[in-house]
């Protein structure tokens, strides 16, 4: 590669590194309200940075929520143009105990850099503004237009982008979009995410007594919200994985044959999936599916918590006026949010025991999309990723879900390149999440090498 951009991008390393670490210190925890001033000093430094490395347009774009940062460059005449979309919101660090170095103190050790936002998705929106600086830096312009759009509420459902795009600003006209928040199939193996599972985030609360009873005195004759909720739980899915909502699955589509045989020949271990990555005594879910099928491209129904009650040290013979689950459904394409929510509501409703009062909210909702493997801009970027990493593109799924590919294909109709560098084991979401530095590098150069191959 004789690319005098990627010359720039190799000498500047230890400088991106330093600028990486100067916006991971920043805790930009998009749930929390303590950390709204955080989340928008995020923002200002990315919008500062683009500025200086000659982005034009650029501003923070208010809304009710965190602001969106905007920039541009279109001077390319009769080029492309490209929306690059990241994120710069965080999860909460929590455990904090767990961690083996302060989540917002970031720390290199093992070829990685550890701190919450690390891969997910500070270290590769940093990784696309570093693509675009090394090209400006080298050529005084870049090879095709570009549009960009970092938004600072992804990790809370990312209500304002999406309605942002749903109003079609002109600002956000362009031929494709560039995301980076996905991963390599495996170290060194460079990959492009094609599917994402869609989702649907609700809040399922179940109402008994007017206040909290004593078990003792009203045991046995008042409802126990707690039992009435697992018993709804328990109805949702059997014990193979299989969620029991009549009617949920019609017009699921499913992988195609070709999909399937390349999954087979990825190089999956099951077992040190089992061990490595989830640490559980075995693995669960339908069977007849392999394990990437069932992450994949089967939908899934999961509980993340059940607030109320008491739990505190010591004993309390309370029977609670309510009690509440958080459930969410991973959804596979053909599957549509809206249709999913009303068949779950209904079912909840009908299946409700005798004596509570059911209320089932929805909190956040995104849909499933496929990306067609056929279009110019992916095989742009499988010449880019085999000239930088030396070896074949894999296509992929993702069990996560990005809502925002789902918007711009829907309101702007914009197919989106997911290409991503984190790794499987790199603890998004978790303690000591990480982001493997040579993948940092590699991705810089790759993403260079893909807005030049477009450009080309």
């Amino acid at each position: 590669m004789s690319s005098s951009a990627i010359e720039f991008a190799r000498q500047n390393h230890p400088r991106f590194l330093d600028e990486l670490k100067a916006l991971l210190r920043i805790p930009s925890i998009s749930t929390l309200p303590e950390n709204k001033d955080d989340c928008r000093l995020a923002a200002a430094t990315l919008l500062a940075d683009l500025q200086r490395i000659g982005m034009e347009n650029g501003r923070l774009i208010e809304g009710p929520g965190h602001p969106l940062v905007y920039a541009d460059w279109l001077h390319a005449d009769g080029k492309p143009t490209v929306l690059i979309y990241g994120h710069y919101d965080v999860q909460p660090p929590d455990p904090l105990d767990e961690w083996l170095s302060p989540p917002f103190e970031p720390t290199v050790r093992n070829g990685n850099i550890y701190a919450r936002g690390a891969v997910d998705d500070k270290g590769q929106v940093v990784a696309q503004v570093k693509a675009l600086e090394s090209l400006m830096a080298a050529g005084g312009k870049l090879p095709i237009n570009v549009r960009v759009l970092f938004e600072g509420e992804e990790e809370v459902g990312g209500e304002a982008i999406a309605e942002y795009v749903a109003s079609r600003p002109a600002n956000l006209k362009a031929d494709f979009a560039l995301v980076s928040d996905t991963e390599l199939f495996a170290p060194g193996l460079p990959t492009l995410c094609v599917g994402l599972r869609g989702m649907i985030y609700t809040e399922l609360e179940v109402r008994g007594a007017k206040t909290d009873l004593h078990s003792g005195m009203y045991g046995g004759a008042a409802p126990n919200p707690f039992v009435s909720l697992c018993q709804i739980i328990a109805r949702l899915k059997d014990e193979n994985g299989r969620i029991l909502i009549p009617g949920f699955y019609d017009g699921m589509i499913p992988p195609s044959s070709e999909e399937l045989d390349a999954w087979r020949s990825l190089p999956f271990d099951e077992e040190e999936y089992r061990k490595a990555e989830v640490g559980s005594r075995q693995l669960v879910g339908e069977a007849g599916y392999s394990v990437l099928e069932r992450t994949w491209a089967r939908p899934t129904l999961d509980v993340h918590g059940m607030p109320g009650g008491f739990t505190g040290a010591g004993a309390k013979t309370v029977i609670p006026a309510k009690a509440t689950a958080k459930v969410s459904m991973r959804l596979v394409p053909g599957l549509v949010p809206a249709r999913a929510f009303e068949l779950y509501k209904g079912y909840v409703e009908q299946v409700a025991p005798a004596g509570v009062e059911v209320e089932v909210r929805l909190i956040s909702s995104g849909d499933a999309c496929l990306v067609p493997v056929d279009n110019p801009y992916i095989r742009a970027a499988t010449r880019a990723l085999h000239e930088v990493w030396g070896k074949d593109t894999v296509f992929i799924r993702s069990g996560g879900s990005i809502p925002i590919v789902g918007d711009l294909d829907r309101h702007l109709g914009l197919p989106s390149v997911m290409m991503g560098f984190g790794l499987p084991d790199d603890n998004l979401h978790a303690p000591n999440e990480k982001f493997n530095l040579k993948n940092f590098e590699l991705g810089i150069e790759s993403l260079i090498r893909f807005l030049e191959e477009v450009g080309s």
